[in-house]
């Protein structure tokens, strides 16, 4: 048996990149797959495609995750299309960095919104299904900037560390109805992302990991397999970091 057979996954963020690596992992593991992006575009019918090619059920959704109205509608439409809702991937998540001097309000919002508000608005939609259920696994995509902090990215460092706070305080209020909640830290992971950084940056940033590689979106979806799946039962309220090292 496959270790998410059975299971229904929401995915946020999922047309592209990590993301859409999770929804290709967990879909190659048998869950069903509801995923999300601000819009329904050529891209997001792409994966759909893709998915619904390995024989399992898939659909996307254009839904603003920043949205608490649009969040409420999304997860009761795919409670409506799926029966139910195993596992939340927040996965939604923007950058706009900058020194602190040059930061700016919108820039600063901005990101809190997308990145952490979104983190409430999705939990908070799926939380009565989760609790009814007696069962459910809530993974968090927050980051080692999270963690560590980084110069020039104080608004998307201080959206993943309250992401980490949220987690640990979900993990224990809903621990009791076997609803569990993690997060997961990347670190610097192949996307389109990274691949806009000049080559000096990416070599730079290499050179401070100790397994001396980027990681790939799929070193990523099998840390969040472990967490979705029965593995992880008695795991709740915990932040893996996946970074080759880069936060020890």
């Amino acid at each position: 048996m496959k270790l998410l057979e059975g299971k229904v996954a929401l995915i946020t963020g999922g047309s592209r990149g990590i993301g859409k690596a999770l929804a290709m992992r967990f879909a190659a593991e048998g869950a069903a797959i509801a995923f999300s992006d601000l819009r329904r575009d050529e891209i997001m019918e792409q994966t759909e495609k893709e998915l619904l090619g390995m024989g399992i059920q898939a659909k996307g959704y254009g839904s603003n995750a920043a949205s608490f109205d649009d969040s409420i509608k999304l997860a009761d439409a795919v409670l409506a299309d799926f029966g139910r809702i195993d596992v939340l991937i927040n996965n939604a998540g923007i950058t706009r960095d900058n020194l602190l001097m040059r930061m700016s309000e919108q820039d600063w919002d901005m990101v809190l919104t997308v990145n952490l508000k979104s983190v409430f608005n999705l939990t908070k939609a799926v939380q009565s299904v989760m609790l009814k259920q007696r069962n459910g696994s809530i993974i968090n995509m927050s980051s080692v900037v999270g963690v560590n902090g980084n110069k020039g990215q104080s608004n998307y460092a201080a959206s993943k560390a309250g992401m980490i706070g949220f987690t640990k305080s979900i993990a224990a209020e809903l621990g009791s109805r076997n609803v569990r909640c993690n997060a997961i830290a990347p670190g610097f992971i192949e996307t389109e992302m990274t691949h806009k950084l000049p080559d000096d940056v990416r070599t730079q940033w290499i050179s401070t990991i100790p397994l001396r590689r980027s990681g790939k979106p799929e070193d990523v979806a099998d840390v969040a397999v472990f967490l979705a799946s029965d593995l992880s039962a008695y795991v709740t309220g915990q932040v893996i970091s996946v970074c080759g090292g880069m936060s020890m």
